[in-house]
């Protein structure tokens, strides 16, 4: 992978979607890790302040999971604006953070409002689809026997996979195009879903090598996820450079 262009700005970069070789997932995660490496005591810093807010907003009775969903788009977005910084060879700093709140925040709200409804509307089709003589069961607080409950959890689930493929696709570069980009919610999830349809290989290459990752760890009392996070994040910026091009020639 070449080096991105650093002088202009997002925005003024025409957004070519590349196929790339399934090889890329692991030079996206290596120079993922680069950043990383650059500030990581801020990074693992960073992480541990969207934690201290999104825990309790979490916890909040009914409206904490609506809450969540709709600001982890925008804090998604500012740690994307620490790793253009850092690829400016500027500081990261806490700020970065919040970032996503100083411009286009409507439409991150929108992508992660966007990302709920789509989430529940799956949840509503993948219970319309059960037996409903079990979900009768399950409401009136009965416990199933382990026939009932392998029957039950076999279609859902591979129901609910099938149906939450395309949504993950469509929400997995839009708040990086909506801030970085100044894009739409629908503009920049319909992108960002075309994106990761051309490049399934390397992506399910990506996912399976974080899910390796994220096992290791969290066996030192989950200690490990303070690099895994963060290296996420990184890591799925320097795949957008990567599948969009935003390359020197």
């Amino acid at each position: 992978m070449t080096e991105p262009q650093r002088n202009n700005p997002p925005e003024s970069t025409p957004l070519n979607i590349r196929q790339v070789p399934a090889s890329h997932a692991w030079a996206w995660i290596v120079s993922g890790f680069q950043l990383f490496k650059a500030y990581p005591l801020m990074w693992i810093v960073l992480f541990v302040i969207y934690l201290a807010i999104a825990v309790p907003v979490s916890l909040v009775p009914l409206l904490g999971t609506v809450f969540g969903a709709l600001l982890a788009p925008i804090f998604a977005a500012g740690m994307m604006m620490g790793c253009l910084a850092i690829r400016r060879h500027q500081e990261l700093e806490i700020n970065h953070l919040f970032a996503g709140f100083k411009q286009n925040t409507g439409q991150l709200v929108a992508v992660g409002g966007l990302y709920m409804m789509a989430l529940l509307m799956v949840s509503v089709i993948v219970v319309t689809s059960l037996d409903q003589e079990i979900v009768a069961l399950i409401a009136s607080g009965q416990e199933l026997t382990p026939e009932q409950a392998g029957s039950l959890l076999k279609p859902s689930t591979f129901i609910a996979l099938l149906l939450m493929l395309p949504v993950l696709m469509a929400y997995w570069f839009a708040p990086l195009l909506v801030r970085l980009h100044q894009l739409t919610a629908v503009d920049a999830m319909k992108i960002s879903f075309i994106a990761v349809w051309r490049n399934v290989l390397p992506v399910l290459a990506y996912i399976l090598i974080f899910g390796v990752l994220t096992i290791l760890a969290i066996i030192p009392l989950f200690l490990g996820l303070l690099v895994v996070v963060p290296l996420m994040i990184t890591s799925t910026y320097t795949s957008y450079l990567d599948i969009f091009g935003i390359e020197q020639n």
